[in-house]
């Protein structure tokens, strides 16, 4: 499966160069897949060492309660912010593609948000200016 995931996403990003994967892609097969074929390079995020596993009555090495895997955030953040969404915090969708583009329109109003936030400092808007009816009208008219 992740073969055919990387060749799409190799026709569609030009500007990818570096993949992050978990411990299950981890085979050699895979990464020299990636470094010929697209030319990618491939980080394996790896678990502090002691988990595994361990034969019946040996005790493994005393871990922490809670170990934040590197880069592991990004993804989690992500499903967390497309799921505040009603649309998307379950499956409604029928088709493949509206599921897709509710996605980009989540993720796409999640920019404009911040964008906005910044706009204050940036350039004034006209109703910061306290434009109103026909000033407004023509002072937005003589910007473009």
């Amino acid at each position: 499966m992740a073969p055919w995931l990387l060749a799409t996403a190799y026709e569609v990003c030009d500007r990818l160069q570096h993949i992050w994967a978990d411990m299950a892609y981890r085979g050699q097969r895979l990464r020299t897949w990636i470094e010929e074929e697209c030319g990618w390079s491939l980080e394996i995020v790896q678990r502090p060492g002691g988990w595994g596993w361990y034969p019946m009555g040996v005790e493994p090495p005393p871990l922490p309660a809670f170990t934040v895997l590197p880069r592991r955030w990004v993804v989690e953040r992500t499903i967390a912010w497309i799921g505040r969404y009603r649309r998307l915090s379950k499956d409604y969708e029928y088709l493949l593609e509206s599921s897709e583009t509710m996605i980009y329109l989540a993720m796409t109003r999640l920019m404009l948000r911040r964008l906005a936030r910044q706009a204050p400092y940036g350039v004034p808007s006209p109703q910061r200016l306290g434009l109103r009816g026909l000033a407004r009208a023509f002072s937005t008219a003589s910007r473009h």
